[in-house]
C-alpha cells in the first residue's frame, strides 16, 4: 500500500535519491536533510501508513529495534554519547509529513537540548479519572 502523492513513499521506495543508511524489504532508513544534529535519521517504512495508529502492528513492532541498532550505530562512529527516539502524531505533536517515520536524533556531549520538557503536576484523583477514561476505550 503506497500512496502516489506522499513524498516518503517517493523516498521509501527509490524513486527519489536519499542518503541511506540502511534498506530491507519493509524500511528505508535514510540521513535528514535539515538534521537536528549530525547523523539524524529517519526510519521509513515502504509502506503508507499516516501515523503510528494507522501502522500494521507488525510493522510498528519492527520499529523500535531498528531505531536501536541505528542509534548504537551512531554511537559507535559518529561519537555520539547518547541519542533520541523521536515518533510525532498528528499536526499538534509536529508531525509535518503524514508518513509514519521515526526520527532517529544523535546526541553529543556538550550539545544542544533538544526533545525535553517541564514536568508538570497533576493530583492523584485527576491521574485516576484519566487512567480510567483512557483504558474504557482500549
Amino acid at each position: 500500500m503506497k500512496d502516489c502523492n506522499c513524498i516518503f513513499c517517493k523516498i521509501a521506495n527509490g524513486e527519489i535519491p536519499s542518503s541511506t543508511v540502511y534498506e530491507d524489504e519493509d524500511f528505508r532508513a535514510i540521513l535528514d536533510l535539515g538534521p537536528a544534529s549530525r547523523g539524524h535519521t529517519l526510519i521509513l517504512p515502504k509502506n503508507h501508513y499516516a501515523d503510528i495508529c494507522e501502522a500494521d502492528p507488525g510493522i510498528a513492532g519492527k520499529l523500535f529495534p531498528l531505531a536501536g541498532r541505528i542509534g548504537a550505530a551512531m554511537k559507535a562512529v559518529l561519537g555520539a554519547s547518547g541519542f533520541n527516539v523521536v515518533q510525532n502524531n498528528g499536526a499538534s505533536a509536529g508531525q509535518t509529513v503524514f508518513h509514519l517515520h521515526v526520527h532517529i536524533i544523535p546526541r553529543y556531549d556538550g550539545g544542544p537540548r533538544m526533545v525535553s520538557w517541564e514536568p508538570g503536576e497533576e493530583k492523584p484523583e485527576v491521574l485516576a479519572e484519566t487512567a480510567a477514561r483512557i483504558k474504557g476505550v482500549l
